[in-house]
């Protein structure tokens, strides 16, 4: 039977339906699905790292040789200086005397170690550093490195130094400024010959002034003005042509009392009028009446054996 137009037509059309799905299936396989394309949600970044001024305070150290306190114009001497602390630690120093000794020392060890650039020294009569138990005794050769303490920079390594001995054996101060003073006399000798040989001091053999404080009740056993005599001299002598204040002793009354005083009174004044000598010593007391120093004693204290006018004066 003939096929008629609308079968054929029917059939065209399903053919191109089938054509049709196909071509989409072939399409799906060979690209990928279209899709509608997403949104993505944007991050959002931090913004620009900027740096902030930070404002930094500003600290203004001043120093000393361009604005001074009036106390320190005044210790300003003691820069020239090696700082001498020699202790009496005799027996006669026991109880409150050594605690009065104590008091003492904090008065005057932080000026003393604030000025002395290479730390000041410190010796006692009887106690030595490299044996602390040793008792009183005159070793046979004098012994500097071992005997004391040297290059000191702080109060309290003083006060620590001083806590750690214990008072006993005898006075003998013209002994321990014996040993002090005659190597130290050597190399001002020393310093002068070079100086006359060059015509100018050579920095490796210059030699500070000396500024020896000692603490002490003031009652000796021993000879300490014939030290003292000997001493005055030699500077003055023709080996050492020493300056004025190359070598000052300080005597630092701990106690009241009265011979001790008198004596030290007598090695201030009566030794330079009646041996027309130098003048290398003074004497000031801790205690006045129950009272301590204040700041001018304090300060004739330190410099009063190396300096005329604190000598002249009286506390």
């Amino acid at each position: 039977m003939p096929t008629s137009w609308y079968s054929f037509s029917s059939k065209h059309r399903q053919e191109r339906k089938e054509r049709k799905a196909l071509k989409a299936l072939s399409s799906c396989k060979s690209t990928p699905q279209s899709r509608q394309p997403i949104t993505e949600i944007p991050h959002e970044n931090p913004p620009p790292y900027s740096v902030r001024s930070i404002e930094i305070p500003t600290i203004e150290i001043s120093s000393p040789q361009t604005e001074t306190e009036p106390e320190e114009s005044q210790y300003a001497f003691l820069r020239d200086f090696d700082t001498v602390f020699l202790v009496d630690d005799s027996s006669s120093m026991q109880g409150p005397r050594w605690r009065e000794a104590a008091d003492a020392i904090a008065a005057i060890a932080p000026i003393c170690t604030q000025y002395d650039s290479d730390g000041i020294d410190i010796y006692f009569l009887n106690h030595r550093r490299s044996s602390p138990r040793q008792s009183a005794w005159r070793q046979p050769t004098y012994q500097p490195d071992q005997d004391g303490y040297h290059h000191i920079t702080t109060a309290q390594q003083v006060q620590a130094i001083f806590h750690s001995v214990r008072p006993s054996g005898s006075t003998m101060v013209g002994t321990r400024l014996s040993d002090i003073l005659e190597p130290y006399l050597c190399r001002v000798e020393a310093m002068h010959a070079a100086k006359k040989a060059r015509g100018y001091v050579d920095p490796d053999v210059r030699v500070k002034p000396i500024n020896i404080i000692t603490i002490t009740d003031g009652e000796f056993t021993d000879d300490a003005e014939g030290v003292i005599v000997k001493t005055a001299r030699k500077l003055d002598g023709p080996t050492c042509d020493a300056i004025p204040w190359q070598v000052g002793i300080q005597f630092f009354q701990i106690g009241n009392d009265a011979r001790a005083r008198d004596f030290l009174r007598q090695l201030d004044d009566d030794l330079k009028a009646g041996l027309q000598m130098r003048d290398i010593v003074d004497t000031v007391p801790w205690m006045r009446d129950g009272v301590s120093l204040n700041s001018e004693g304090i300060l004739k204290t330190v410099l009063g054996a190396v300096n005329k006018r604190l000598d002249r004066q009286r506390v």
